[in-house]
């Protein structure tokens, strides 16, 4: 069972994208879209392959055994 890490974010909502660099999951924008587009990221438990999606407080992202959560 992964354990997820709150990462705090400033605004209500946040792409995911963004998230994930500001997680320290990906080094950069490149790596991010890589990685998305791969199926390697899920949220709330599902692949997720939009790098732009909105996630807001309480979604729940992994990616190689990393999880982390949204928090404000």
């Amino acid at each position: 069972m992964t354990a997820f890490e709150p990462v705090y974010i400033r605004d209500e909502m946040i792409r995911l994208g963004q998230f994930l660099k500001l997680a320290n999951l990906v080094e950069n924008g490149v790596h991010a879209r890589e990685v998305v587009q791969e199926g390697l990221v899920k949220v709330n438990g599902e692949i997720c392959e939009q790098r732009g999606r909105q996630l807001r407080a309480g979604d729940r992202v992994e990616l190689n055994g990393l999880g982390v959560e949204v928090a404000n």
